[in-house]
């Protein structure tokens, strides 16, 4: 596969994996390598998503002062598929993943993170023993290496070589002082990406430590070992907001190792966790096997004949993808309820996703590479939901429907799926739950906003197009899941509702527009302004008028031929941005379509429904080429990567497969942008290959049968065998 890149540069990578060309940096105290083997994970870039968009005419406006254009959010620092443990730099809290590129000081390094201005748990840095509050080190950006499950940097400042590696639940920090220096650890403990309620941290032994951090309703509990021993433990402010605690060493060896273990059920489980999956193993080894678990994932698909530059954005892609929800259960299956009760039912207990991000494809995903974790995080929102008597949700929508009908469609059996079907129904048709203003839309068919003068971008209400649009997929894939389950009844009657869509349809205008309690449409009018929250959620009408999944045919239908379709939908990616337009999330432009947000990621595949699948691949093609590791760095994304949605954006797209409606269990087939791209799910896999060097599809034969429709099933992709696609 090629040669790699200098951003793979960690210690002993090469090695592990078979080969290695080291360099020293100088005062550091860390060797790099340069990996020239050709394991996946070598592909792997964790800074991409980390720097900021900059330029004005990709971004589509002007930011404000002081304003950072949310241009992926992600963190560069090591982790496991859906682990507990982010052990990551940090260099400005409130931020979305606690590192931003551009930044020339590391302020600690913590072990919980996501991307969304939350989490980032446990700070510790190392420091001199000169150090002084408020403590930071400037870094080169040269001495600065990432890859999977491995972190590295030096601390100008302090004069400490850093490097860090990770499990599950557990993580291991090297240290590399000055000769003769005394090694100081700074535990940040009044910090966090959230407001810092409480905080503790014990002296348990000669060099070991214990302790927890609370930012609202995480209480996130560590165990401590260290390699040397323990000279003195001084807190400053104790258990409060910006307090912290610092610890002296009596070091023998300039080389320190911080061994620790986290829990959110208790210190001891804490401990355990960290024993479990650490122990006596050194830094190598637990680096080893985190390499080792990353490239039986991303082996899952296997791509061939694109350049370094496509490799590197799919292996990065499908890494970022795998990584939320996050583990919250111990290694004894302990962990704590909603209600903070500790528990123990023999599944991984996790986060909840992050639905309206990733129901649309990155959820789709991790069904299909991790089956068994996507049935316990189910699972896991099943018991979350039987105590509220709702499924849960993540911020608009009612996205746990898509997720859990694909997933059982797949042949998920891990979780409960009546009583899942059970709380999905309170969600569909029971006031005060998961779905907002249910009442309203069961009534009407649609969700109304109030008669607001002059609204601008910040105006709340009920953004009731996005929620009529979104409840009516909702009611689909939950038709789906009735259908299996043979509830014929209820899925008539969402399949029913399923078709709401049209009734925030105009024909005059072909938007799909807010209405007023009434009926009538809101008036004035203006389909390029984009709302928060007032009619549209985080868009405007252009972005939200082909939002029709489930129907993308009867969408079709609504309009007087497929030649106003068409031409609306060229519209779409040709009306130019209105550079006065500003909302924060909303950027990354082509005409009208956003790609830097989520509500319209299914727009570009909508050609394939006037049967003009090569203008959905150019569109495509110029998204996977243009709006993928962008900016001065080539580290951007268009928007904020959500928990991986960005992310498995590309590696379905560059994959040649895509799930539109994601309920379904089928995939529409485009162009792959590799010569090759083998699936590797079932006992047989998928290899989908090109013939001729047309990006038109003209026609698809699978296993030397011709395919009718633009469609790949379930069935068909896990069975295997040849997916020819032959270009006009």
């Amino acid at each position: 596969m090629g040669t790699r890149f200098a951003f793979v540069t960690v210690l002993s990578l090469g090695c592990l994996l078979g080969s290695c060309k080291t360099k020293s940096i100088e005062d550091s105290g860390i060797s790099t390598t340069i990996d020239d083997s050709k394991e996946l994970v070598a592909y792997v870039n964790p800074f991409i998503g980390t720097a900021p968009l900059t330029d004005p005419a990709f971004i589509g406006y002007t930011p404000p002062k002081d304003w950072r254009v949310w241009a992926g959010l992600t963190y560069p620092g090591s982790t496991l598929p859906n682990a507990m443990v982010q052990l990551s730099p940090i260099t400005q809290y409130g931020s979305g993943a606690g590192y931003e590129y551009e930044d020339s000081e590391i302020i600690g390094f913590t072990h919980t993170n996501k991307g969304h201005w939350n989490l980032c748990h446990i700070p510790i840095l190392p420091v001199s023993s000169d150090a002084e509050f408020p403590f930071k080190s400037s870094f080169d950006k040269n001495t600065e290496a990432a890859s999977p499950a491995y972190y590295s940097v030096y601390l100008k400042d302090y004069k400490v070589g850093v490097r860090v590696t990770s499990s599950l639940r557990a993580g291991i920090h090297e240290y590399t002082f000055k000769q003769n220096a005394v090694p100081k650890i700074l535990f940040d403990l009044g910090r966090a990406n959230n407001s810092v309620d409480e905080w503790e941290i014990l002296k348990t032994g000669k060099n070991t430590l214990e302790g927890f951090q609370r930012t609202g309703g995480d209480k996130v509990y560590f165990s401590v070992q260290l390699s040397e021993q323990i000279l003195n433990l001084e807190t400053v402010d104790p258990n409060e907001s910006k307090g912290y605690a610092l610890l002296t060493l009596d070091a023998k060896n300039p080389v320190v190792t911080l061994k620790i273990g986290l829990s959110f059920v208790s210190s001891a489980n804490a401990e355990n966790n960290l024993k479990q999956e650490i122990g006596n193993k050194n830094f190598e080894t637990i680096q080893k096997e985190g390499i080792s678990v990353w490239e039986k994932l991303l082996s899952k698909i296997e791509v061939t004949g694109g350049t370094e530059r496509e490799n590197e954005l799919f292996y990065s892609s499908l890494y970022r993808s795998m990584q939320w929800p996050a583990l919250r259960s111990d290694v004894n299956g302990d962990f704590t309820d909603e209600q903070g009760e500790i528990q123990n039912k023999g599944f991984r207990f996790y986060t909840n996703p992050s639905l309206w991000d990733t129901y649309r494809n990155k959820l789709v995903l991790l069904s299909l590479l991790s089956p068994d974790t996507a049935g316990d995080i189910i699972q896991s929102m099943i018991d979350r939901g039987t105590n509220s008597g709702f499924m849960p949700t993540f911020f608009h929508g009612d996205h746990a429907a898509p997720f859990i009908a694909q997933a059982y469609g797949k042949g998920i059996q891990n979780f409960d799926v009546k009583k899942a079907y059970e709380l999905l129904l309170n969600n569909a048709y029971k006031e005060g739950g998961t779905r907002p203003f249910i009442s309203e839309y069961i009534d009407k068919g649609f969700i109304s906003d109030p008669d607001v003068k002059n609204p601008n971008t910040e105006t709340k209400a009920k953004a009731g197009v996005s929620k009529t649009l979104e409840y009516a997929l909702d009611d689909h894939s939950l038709a789906i899941l009735a259908r299996a389950l043979q509830d014929v009844e209820h899925a008539e009657d969402l399949e029913k509702r399923s078709m709401n869509y049209k009734n925030v349809y105009d024909p005059k205008t072909h938007f799909m527009r807010g209405k007023l309690a009434d009926g009538s449409f809101i008036s004035p009018f203006d389909s390029e302004y984009p709302y928060y929250e007032y009619m549209y959620r985080e868009a405007n009408a252009w972005q939200l008028s082909f939002y029709v999944p489930h129907d993308m045919p009867g969408l079709v239908n609504l309009y007087e031929n497929e030649k106003a379709f068409e031409q609306k939908l060229d519209s779409l990616f040709t009306l130019p941005w209105n550079p006065n337009h500003i909302a924060r999330n909303v950027s990354g432009f082509m005409g009208q379509y956003c790609h830097g947000n989520q509500p319209d990621h299914e727009a570009p595949y909508a050609y394939y429904f006037i049967d003009k699948p090569y203008k959905s691949q150019e569109i495509i093609d110029k998204l996977l080429h243009n709006y993928y590791g962008v900016g001065s760095e080539g580290l951007a994304l268009s928007g904020m990567d959500d928990a991986g949605e960005m992310s498995a954006w590309y590696v379905f797209a560059a994959a040649g497969l895509y799930p539109l409606s994601p309920a379904e269990n089928k995939y529409l087939v485009s162009l792959p942008i590799f010569d090759q791209v083998k699936w590797n799910l079932g006992e047989k896999s998928l290899e989908i290959s090109k013939k001729g060097t047309s990006r038109k599809l003209k026609n698809i034969v699978l296993n030397k049968l011709p395919v009718t429709t633009y469609f790949l099933s379930q069935e068909q992709l896990i069975a295997g065998g040849r997916l020819i696609l032959d270009t006009k």
